[in-house]
């Protein structure tokens, strides 16, 4: 695995099978398949849904999907193969997924995880993300989640001093 191979895109119909078996296989495990390939395909369709598409060349080996509401995100799934984890591949997604969300005019970007998940939630802590409660029995009326939270406005400073006094 080179760097330089791996890339970031929108994700296509063709790539909603590969999502959805990576969702299965690395997020729903023993939660049952809701995020099929027809559910995948639709949230590449909708217009107010983001789905990326991590890549070693051609093959997907990660994805994230991040519904934009009015002034909330919600980032519905964000997941790596494990033979790539640690190559910054979800820290870029989650960069990607944010800089949409302000141009959208997106003040917080919302996400649940399994309330046992450490590793995701350290991810997503180093990521900014901070707990912002527990929902009871989320997951398909069995395991909770963790509900997790990050504010991203920009706050403006001062203008330079350098700057046109017009432009302060």
């Amino acid at each position: 695995m080179t760097a330089a191979k791996l890339t970031l895109r929108l994700a296509t119909p063709a790539d909603a099978q590969a999502i959805a078996v990576m969702s299965r296989d690395l997020i729903e495990t023993g939660l049952g398949w809701s995020w099929t390939p027809a559910r995948v395909a639709r949230s590449i369709a909708n217009r107010d849904t983001t789905v990326l598409a991590a890549c070693d060349g051609h093959l997907v080996i990660g994805f994230a999907i991040m519904h934009f509401g009015d002034d909330r995100g919600r980032l519905n799934l964000l997941a790596v193969h494990p033979r790539y984890q640690g190559a910054g591949l979800g820290r870029r997604m989650n960069l990607w997924l944010e800089e949409c969300a302000l141009v959208a005019g997106i003040e917080a970007i919302e996400l649940e995880l399994r309330r046992g998940n450490v590793g995701a939630r350290k991810f997503y802590e180093r990521l900014g993300y901070r707990s912002a409660g527990v929902v009871t029995r989320y997951y398909r009326g069995e395991e909770d989640a963790l509900r997790m939270a990050r504010d991203i406005r920009r706050t403006v400073g001062p203008a330079p001093a350098w700057q046109a006094p017009w432009l302060r």
